[in-house]
């Protein structure tokens, strides 16, 4: 019974850190679907041109040292070593401090190579802006990394709800009121992006507190003798080190794919650098196209939000009927968490592309839909691929194959940045799409083929895919029928909206008609033994 009551706890936490993570995700879109409609196309690109930026060097900054650092607290913690414990937080927090400002000089000192380099140099103001959120996030991440190693996992949900409520109430009141007063799309997403300066400033000052709080109610012993601080850095550093390479090859990938996108567009449109047009206060159609184009981006990276409860409940599940030699189950649990995965990426993915025009013109009624509408049809389909990726990813970790998908995701990145160099040149922006579109596919292929050769007991991929593959496609086909009889006599907003409440009843009756989900399947999600029971399954 003790078993079972400790299996709970764990999946009822891992599902509110789930949760957790799927709610900061959530504000993030509803950060940005507004923050395009003010800033409009260029402005959004000269957003998101520094955005990349920021991310390649913050994850390389904090990427492998906090879960490193929460590893060594973790065991120091274990053995009530509470002396180890303060030296590797100090050690850990010296180190963060440096890596920080290391970050925000490099950002901020060079901001205008870097802008350049994307294509784009009137990002120099964003890239600016958002420097300092370098140096708060590697501060903060000490602390995170530190209530981690003690499995408190409370202080980094509620910290990163807090970073994605600053960044969304100040970044979008910021860049109104920019606008507002007749400033450049340049200034106006350099207001938007300190939003996300603002959010890390407040989220660090909150973790600071809750920090001092906790250490003052701490107990244990004091008479060990720590490890002297060139053992700790090093410690940290072994692991630490190749988690960053791990992490860094999408971000890398993001920031050679905007560059290479933004600096072809440029070569064959013909156009002048940003600069030009800042001085004649007219469009850049390079930043315009891009910004179009990232505005299905924001879009696509919904439906995998979905799979952060999947992950975070299937690793420590066939993590545990491995270590029990529990082969059989392993497969078991690897074939149900696969076909949850697919019930929810398959019908957002079949949805974007049978309605990628209507929900681009409902979210951005002023975009260039010549570019927006043809990028969410392709990135429709991708997020299924990017969705089965990330489920075999936590399939491959947990069985204990950590390396095998990083070199699979260096094949699939290297796919897009040569697909992008012949279609971005062929159909313009709409080609980043088809990049993306090919490397997951080759990616997902890939890794369904090494689960088929490296796992015991392989799953079914008849299972996992046909039937949830069937119900989506007669969703699909129901939501384009629908919304294009709605659309003749109601407009596109309520046809779109129409579309979808229509959709979602078909895929629900599909799904409970053809028993595409088992009671299995459902006891890997929170409150699974309730669903079944009012599915009757």
């Amino acid at each position: 019974m003790g078993n079972r009551e400790k299996k709970s706890t764990f999946f009822g936490g891992a599902a509110i850190l789930a949760a957790g993570i799927a709610i900061v995700k959530l504000i993030g879109a509803v950060y940005k679907i507004p923050l395009g409609n003010i800033l409009g196309d260029e402005g959004f690109g000269h957003f998101n041109n520094a955005y990349v930026i920021y991310n390649l060097l913050l994850m390389v900054s904090t990427a492998g040292l906090p879960v490193a650092l929460s590893k060594t607290i973790s065991e120091a913690n274990a053995l009530g070593r509470r002396n180890q414990v303060h030296r590797v937080f100090n050690v850990a927090l010296v180190t963060f401090f440096l890596l920080g400002a290391v970050s925000f000089a490099v950002m901020f000192l060079f901001a205008q190579p870097l802008a350049d380099l994307q294509g784009d140099g009137m990002a120099v103001y964003a890239v600016q802006a958002i420097a300092p959120a370098c140096f708060f996030v590697c501060v903060l991440s000490t602390f995170r990394g530190y209530a981690q190693g003690h499995s408190n996992m409370v202080p980094t949900a509620v910290s990163q709800i807090i970073e994605a409520l600053g960044k969304l109430i100040i970044g979008l009141a910021l860049a109104w009121f920019l606008v507002q007063q007749g400033m450049s799309s340049a200034f106006s997403a350099a207001g938007a992006i300190f939003g996300v300066t603002c959010g890390a400033g407040i989220c660090l000052i909150y973790l600071i507190a809750d920090h001092v709080r906790r250490r003052r109610s701490e107990t244990g012993r004091l008479d060990d003798a720590p490890e002297d601080h060139g053992v700790i850095l090093k410690k940290l550093m072994v692991i630490a080190v190749p988690i960053t390479l791990c992490a860094s090859v999408t971000p890398i990938t993001s920031w050679l794919d905007t560059a290479q996108v933004q600096n072809i567009l440029r070569d064959i449109m013909g156009a002048q650098p940003a600069e030009w047009y800042e001085a004649q206060s007219v469009v850049d159609p390079v930043v315009a196209a891009y910004g179009a184009y990232q505005k299905a981006i924001t879009i696509y990276n919904l439906p995998s939000s979905f799979m952060v409860a999947i992950t975070a409940s299937v690793v420590p599940a066939i993590a545990a009927c491995r270590a029990r030699r529990d082969l059989v189950g392993a497969g078991r649990i690897a074939e149900s968490s696969m076909r949850v995965g697919m019930l929810l990426a398959l019908p957002a993915g079949i949805g974007l592309l049978a309605l990628a025009g209507p929900i681009m013109q409902l979210l951005y009624p002023t975009t260039d839909h010549a570019i927006a509408d043809p990028s969410m049809m392709l990135l429709g389909l991708a997020s299924i691929f990017v969705c089965i990726m990330l489920v075999c990813n936590s399939v491959l970790q947990a069985s204990g194959f950590v390396n095998l998908p990083i070199v699979i995701m260096v094949a699939g990145c290297a796919a897009k940045l040569i697909v992008n160099n012949f279609m971005v040149r062929s159909v313009g922006a709409v080609g980043a799409a088809v990049g993306t579109l090919v490397c997951y596919i080759i990616v997902a292929v890939l890794e369904l083929a090494l689960i088929k050769r490296v796992i015991p007991a392989v799953p079914s991929y008849g299972r996992v895919f046909v039937k949830p593959a069937a119900a989506a496609a007669v969703m699909g086909l129901a939501v384009w029928a629908v919304y294009g009889l709605l659309d003749r006599f109601l407009g596109n907003t309520l046809s779109t909206l129409g579309a979808i409440c229509v959709g979602v009843l078909v895929y629900a009756v599909l799904v409970v008609a053809l028993r595409t989900i088992s009671r299995e399947d459902l006891s890997l999600m929170p409150k699974g033994d309730k669903i079944a029971k009012i599915l009757r399954l």
